[in-house]
């Protein structure tokens, strides 16, 4: 098969170079990107794989959550998202784990320092409060710091209304089955509203958004128990214009989750349940001059979680997580030259973290830690196609050794047949997390992992811009990774360094076409292959394809396939309490959605998740969804 994939892609990429010859110079829509520079420019002067998943692209796939939507893009796998609601979900991207891959919230890092990688926690978040996402792929600690190993998202909420006050709401119900069961009652409720506007130099947006979920088991097994999940979400800001060249932002966000779970593969529990709240706080002012712009971006997170569990051994229990962390990051774009311009900037960073367990207590004076790193990029732009982008940062840990990190990132762009060529090389760190460190499992003397990661790849447009083709290859060196590691003695696992290099490398296939204004296709393909070490939940192959058809003015429709082939993992066996390698099959899916104009203020959509109902597995001994469907009304006033 991977022959065959690979015989594909070169045909394809052959084709585009035939056609290309055939085809007249034609202007394109620049698209606008900032997570590669932190500023606004054309992704045509973008060296670096970004994908902008826009936000008539979420508007045409209503009733799917961020993480579907991510899962569809090349390169990204979303592990736990076709499970129950409540299941917690692991992120990859180009084979990088979970503490690969950094997620930021309107440009500031998201985080959760008690967790085990610190990544955000996709669940805690509404699609409905969403704008756009930014993914750039490959090392960006450069400009974003650890965790930007192999990727970084980029997530833009929804802004107030520059030209009136307005607002809207929505309710939707969806059904929860798996491909056994085919219960048609409404038992996923979402359902939230917003009210944003301007008034001369203020403006505002509050928005409140509510999800019940019930009717699935997140467990496998014969007559287990529903586990239920709630979520509760408010976002509100303010913006006021000093003046032309001044803008101050606040934001605060509120996040309340609750959800019952079990224990584990195959292991049900009636009586286990969490709760947890999150209060986001920050301030961003973006000050242009005539040489350039001033930004500052900061946030202060404090996220409380809360475990009731019952086993034979504790009885009944309660474990408490509590965690602080805080960034400020300033930085500014000064042009030196109508072709040249450079990027300063220095973040600071501070986590913290308490524990109450039955297995034991950490405190915030003994798990912290903090960071203080200046960094500077060069950006240069040519007027005849040569655009370089090349940095570096020190990072100043406060409990581990120094680092001096680096990027270089050339691409050229033949203007006359569309045709981009960019290559990138680069160098992160990933810090341990605190719980890694500090917890029952935690090693005091683990070290950062390393990682040096480099890209190649080119972007071509033909027949008038309506077909992009794009492809990458992808290699990534890690030292020092960090991986669990079972033990004969207590307490019996530790988080430990392995010793060597592991490597991940594949390429990545993207192509879209658009033969008319109203008739979108695209379709992605990923080769993945790590080492044995880290090659665990990565699938090899993955593919996507989608299609987007305004059937007339007021009706659209549109689908998804997806494929994911077979899988390593490993998962705990409660019962011979031991950690169990198994090879999870391949499996494909299938979605689709219509949305219909009612009045021009009135949408209506439905959407239904695996037609075919394909009974599969995506996390071991936890239940998959099957065939569900989703109903939903949206109104603007």
């Amino acid at each position: 098969m991977k022959k065959r994939i690979i015989a594909i892609s070169v045909i394809a990429t052959l084709m585009s170079c035939i056609v290309s010859a055939q085809e007249q110079e034609s202007k394109q829509i620049e698209e606008v990107v900032i997570t590669d520079t932190k500023f606004s420019q054309n992704k045509s002067k973008s060296g670096r794989s970004i994908e902008k998943i826009t936000e008539k692209e979420l508007e045409q796939r209503k009733g799917q959550s961020v993480a579907t939507v991510l899962s569809q893009l090349a390169g990204v796998e979303v592990v736990g998202n076709q499970g129950n609601a409540g299941k917690n979900i692991d992120l990859f991207v180009r084979g990088g784990s979970t503490s690969q891959v950094l997620i930021l919230i309107d440009g500031n890092p998201i985080v959760d320092a008690s967790s085990i990688t610190t990544t955000y926690d996709l669940r805690l978040l509404p699609v409905d409060q969403v704008e756009s996402i930014e993914i750039l792929k490959g090392a960006s600690s450069v400009l974003y710091g650890p965790n930007a190993a192999a990727a970084v998202i980029n997530i833009s909420l929804k802004k107030a209304d520059k030209d009136k006050i307005s607002g809207s709401a929505y309710v939707n119900l969806g059904t929860q089955n798996t491909a056994e069961t085919k219960k048609y009652s409404g038992q996923e409720a979402n359902q939230g509203f917003s009210i944003n506007g301007t008034k001369g130099k203020f403006s505002f947006l509050t928005s409140l958004n509510s999800t019940e979920v019930k009717g699935l088991s997140e467990a496998v097994g014969a007559d287990f128990e529903e586990d239920s999940f709630s979520r509760l979400n408010l976002n509100q800001q303010f913006g006021y214009k000093v003046s032309s060249r001044l803008q101050l932002d606040f934001f605060a966000n509120y996040d309340k989750l609750k959800s019952t779970y079990d224990d584990g593969s195959f292991t049900d529990n009636s009586l286990n349940f969490q709760k947890s709240e999150q209060f986001r706080a920050g301030f961003s002012s973006l000050y242009k001059y005539t040489k350039g712009e001033f930004k500052i971006n900061s946030a202060f997170g404090l996220l409380e979680r809360t475990f009731h569990s019952f086993d034979a051994w504790n009885g009944f229990s309660t474990s408490d997580f509590k965690s602080r962390n805080v960034n400020v990051d300033a930085f500014n774009k000064y042009s030196i030259l109508n072709t040249l311009y450079v990027v300063t900037g220095v973040q600071f960073q501070f986590f913290d973290m308490n524990q109450f367990t039955p297995y034991g207590d950490i405190t915030g004076n003994i798990s912290k830690s903090n960071s203080i790193d200046p960094y500077v990029t060069a950006v240069y732009n040519s007027e005849f196609g040569l655009n370089l982008n090349a940095g570096v940062r020190f990072m100043n840990h406060s409990v581990y050794n120094n680092y001096l990190i680096w990027n270089f990132n050339p691409s050229f762009t033949f203007e006359k047949i569309n045709l981009k060529l960019f290559g990138s090389v680069g160098s992160a760190v990933v810090s341990p997390s605190l719980y890694q460190v500090y917890s029952p499992y935690g090693n005091l003397a683990l070290t950062p992992q390393e990682n040096l990661t480099s890209e190649v790849g080119f972007e071509k447009r033909f027949l008038n811009n309506k077909v992009i083709l794009s492809s990458a290859a992808f290699f990534r060196e890690q030292d020092n990774s960090i991986v669990f590691t079972n033990l004969f003695l207590p307490p019996w696992g530790q988080y430990q360094n392995v010793s060597g290099v592991n490597k991940s490398k594949g390429f990545e296939t993207n192509i879209t076409f658009k033969p008319l204004e109203k008739l979108s296709l695209s379709g992605n393909y990923t080769f993945v292959e790590n080492d044995e070490k880290i090659a665990l939940f990565v699938a090899k192959h993955r593919a996507n394809a989608s299609i987007a058809f305004d059937i007339t003015k007021k009706i659209s429709w549109n689908a998804q396939y997806q494929f994911i082939n077979h899988r390593n993992v490993a998962f705990y066996d409660s019962i011979s309490f031991s950690t169990v390698n198994k090879q999870i099959p391949a499996y494909y899916l299938f979605h689709s959605g219509i949305n219909f104009q009612l009045l021009p203020n009135l949408n209506l959509f439905g959407a239904v998740q695996n037609i075919f109902n394909e009974d599969f597995v995506e996390t071991v001994g936890f239940t998959s969804r099957g065939r569900n469907f989703k109903v939903g009304l949206n109104l603007k006033f």
